[in-house]
């Protein structure tokens, strides 16, 4: 007999190409006079194109945008917005972006609008992160969560191969783990596995043909069922690893998931037989953690973390902090496993099921 608990969460999202040029009037619909944009540097050309939308309404572009948030950056955004008095936070970017945003958001309690530009999924998700000396700090908010979000696949035309590749692979990290949580509700379950099929077609084909607006559409669509997803799912081992990971060691966001997430797939795949092969099935395949290793290799991503900066002198003091960073897990957590798992992780290795701790 069924039993769950579901919180739905309240956003309005706009979702094909050309709705861009519908900012404006969403801008409008939220009454907004007085609109803080975020936008990276690379985005400096759309930030320019709302400054068209929005006229007088837009008060201020704010373009240091930098990975995982530093609290110093989220600080001087945070006394920006008050002294303009922004009663919008606009998001245009990656997920660096949007979190920005939300950093914001949590102190000031002003709504956000996000675009996103990659395949992130965060704009879906009441999760906060924060850095500072070295460490990630997340939460969930409300008050982070946007209140609209528009999806145009055509901002995602530009996007390199490789860096959508990874920025899909890291959407597909939220689906995985969504699709094996705990207490996860059904419908999340089924979101999860959609947004896995939808991301497992569309990534290939959108590094084969960048311009493929069809499956650039597609793509979207899977970072969208995953943010849903994650959003209710929470975190687990592999999300907390890559906070772990990208605080103190500053690793590259998207391709530290697509690294670490087929390893931490098959370090919990001897405790949740079912979960696996519902994920299996949405990958065509027997086997996930070798299916996502494939993937990522098929997308062009590196093989293994010591290509994004991680040294393998650190592994040890990253195992200790990824063992105090997750409470609790389907699988008990061990140090020998848990570093074995950064060490196959670190050098690029066929992920296997690791069931005695690492001599």
């Amino acid at each position: 007999m069924r039993s769950f608990k579901y919180e739905s969460l309240p956003s309005r999202v706009v979702f094909g190409a050309g709705t861009f040029a519908t900012v404006g009037d969403e801008v409008s619909r939220l009454g907004a006079q007085r609109v803080m944009v975020f936008a990276g540097r690379p985005e400096r050309s759309l930030a320019d194109r709302l400054k068209w939308q929005l006229g007088p309404r837009m008060v201020d572009l704010f373009d240091d945008v930098l990975p995982h948030v530093p609290l110093a950056i989220a600080a001087s955004a945070r006394a920006r917005a008050r002294d303009l008095q922004a009663d919008l936070l606009l998001t245009v970017g990656g997920g660096s972006t949007t979190g920005l945003g939300k950093a914001v958001a949590l102190e000031s309690g002003a709504p956000i609008l996000a675009i996103p530009t990659t395949y992130a999924g965060s704009e879906m998700t009441p999760i906060w992160g924060l850095t500072e000396a070295h460490r990630k700090t997340t939460g969930r908010d409300p008050r982070v969560l946007p209140r609209v979000v528009v999806y145009d696949p055509e901002l995602t035309l530009t996007l390199p191969p490789g860096l959508s590749g990874a920025s899909g692979m890291n959407a597909m990290a939220h689906c995985v783990e969504a699709a094996y949580a705990a207490d996860c509700p059904p419908m999340i379950r089924i979101m999860a596995e959609e947004g896995i099929r939808a991301l497992a077609v569309a990534l290939p084909a959108v590094v084969d043909e960048p311009h493929d607006l069809a499956a650039r559409s597609e793509a979207f669509y899977g970072a969208y069922l995953a943010g849903c997803a994650f959003a209710v799912a929470g975190s687990g081992l592999h999300h907390k690893i890559c906070h772990v990971l990208g605080g103190a060691y500053n690793l590259p966001h998207a391709e530290t998931h697509a690294i670490v997430l087929p390893h931490a797939v098959a370090y919990n795949a001897p405790a949740m037989a079912e979960a696996m092969r519902r994920i299996g099935d949405a990958l065509g395949a027997d086997e996930p953690a070798l299916a996502l290793y494939q993937l990522a290799g098929r997308l062009g991503i590196p093989s293994g973390l010591r290509e994004i900066g991680m040294a393998e002198a650190d592994l040890d003091a990253a195992t200790e902090l990824v063992l105090k960073a997750i409470p609790t897990n389907p699988r008990p957590l061990e140090r020998g496993p848990i570093r074995r798992l950064l060490d196959d992780a670190e050098f690029g290795r066929r992920p296997v099921t690791h069931l005695t701790p690492a001599m």
